[in-house]
């Protein structure tokens, strides 16, 4: 994802997972994860972020359930954490309470209890690598490891800087890369600075 000015950003999977719900550029909303086939799609395209394996259990009813409300939970502690500012508008109206989101992720991570490793070069310093799953269940690995990702973000030094796009059309979550930026990228910078030409000629056309 770029900022305001075109830069890129780092790759941060929490993102990807609540970016699912995102805006059609013509004033509606889509979900990538609404149809089966559709989340099914997602995953094959995004799980291996997660899960550092291309490896995917059979999306049943049953998992694609569990994704969705998963995604919904993650986005409710997105709302939590850009608090007191606002929310995406996708679903600002119809948010899971944030207790409630906060023990289902909880219980989603610790679906697949996780090993942590160490690597150290010779001739380097020690760094913590993707944890060892200790479950065979591809099912509990892929919940837990979509959830670890969300608290990984919400837990690390990316949050204080995570805002709602209040651009037109816009329903994006993004993380703020410097103190001008005020939208996730440069279109919605564009629409923005449209509508707010657009208001104060509207506004002055009234007044006089």
């Amino acid at each position: 994802m770029a900022d305001d000015d075109g830069a890129q950003q780092p790759h941060r999977p929490a993102l990807d997972l609540v970016g699912t719900v995102r805006h059609d550029g013509d004033g509606g909303v889509l979900d990538d994860l609404a149809e089966p086939a559709g989340a099914a799609a997602w995953l094959a395209e995004h799980a291996e972020r997660f899960t550092g394996t291309t490896e995917l259990p059979p999306l049943d009813e049953e998992l694609h359930t569990e994704l969705i409300a998963l995604r919904r939970a993650a986005r409710a502690l997105f709302a939590r954490a850009v608090s007191p500012g606002p929310a995406s508008r996708a679903d600002a109206h119809r948010l899971m309470p944030a207790d409630r989101a906060l023990a289902q992720l909880n219980a989603a991570a610790a679906l697949d209890p996780v090993v942590p490793q160490l690597d150290w070069a010779a001739d380097g310093s020690p760094a913590r690598i993707r944890p060892l799953s200790t479950t065979p269940d591809a099912r509990a690995r892929l919940l837990a490891a979509l959830a670890r990702a969300v608290i990984d973000f919400l837990a690390g030094p990316d949050r204080p800087n995570l805002r709602a796009c209040q651009a037109p059309r816009c329903v994006r979550y993004f993380v703020k890369a410097h103190g001008r930026q005020e939208w996730c990228k440069t279109s919605c910078g564009n629409r923005a600075r449209v509508a707010r030409h657009y208001d104060r000629h509207r506004t002055g056309a009234t007044e006089g």
